[in-house]
């Protein structure tokens, strides 16, 4: 039988991960509480936010299945962008957002990939559930690859990249923030 030793982690990355989590968490709740204009408060003014279109491929093509920027994406927008979104639902004249989605963003395996001190390349999984009216549901599974900045104010988003588990999209729309 082969085991496998769990290497010994500092105290450092314990609260790293912890800071991280505790950030996620606090993202999350303002999404979940249609606290959208605080949210993109988060985001640094030179982010970039891109949800890249996923293709099946074949094992050869892999290296393709996913959009670049510059190509078609659900999302590709800069923190003004997010700002504009944000401002609509908050006038309540969205009409894909009249009466407002019941969100649940659920955030898992939190990875810190990379710390140099002032960025940080952080991978996470996620589950979107939302219901909207009185019985319309949709979800939505993948993973995210984010840039953390430090700042005076904490933890920012630099650039989020959002990786998509389906390539074909059941929902009406996409009137909402991952």
């Amino acid at each position: 039988m082969t085991t496998h030793a769990v290497p010994a982690v500092s105290l450092d990355t314990l609260l790293r991960q912890h800071e991280v989590e505790q950030f996620y968490s606090y993202e999350a709740a303002l999404l979940d509480a249609h606290r959208y204009e605080e949210w993109v408060a988060l985001f640094t003014d030179d982010t970039h936010y891109f949800m890249p279109l996923r293709r099946t491929m074949t094992r050869r093509q892999l290296h393709l299945e996913f959009t670049k920027p510059g190509e078609m994406a659900y999302f590709d927008e800069d923190k003004g962008f997010l700002e504009t979104r944000a401002k609509k639902f908050a006038t309540g004249t969205s009409w894909a957002e009249d009466p407002p989605s019941r969100t649940r963003h659920l955030i898992t395996n939190v990875r810190v990939a990379e710390d140099d001190g002032t960025e940080l390349v952080v991978h996470s999984n996620f589950l979107l559930y939302r219901t909207r009216l009185k019985s319309d549901t949709d979800q939505w599974v993948g993973r995210r690859e984010d840039t953390l900045r430090r700042t005076e104010a904490g933890l920012a988003i630099a650039k989020r990249f959002i990786y998509l588990d389906q390539t074909v999209l059941q929902s009406g729309n996409l009137s909402n923030f991952f």
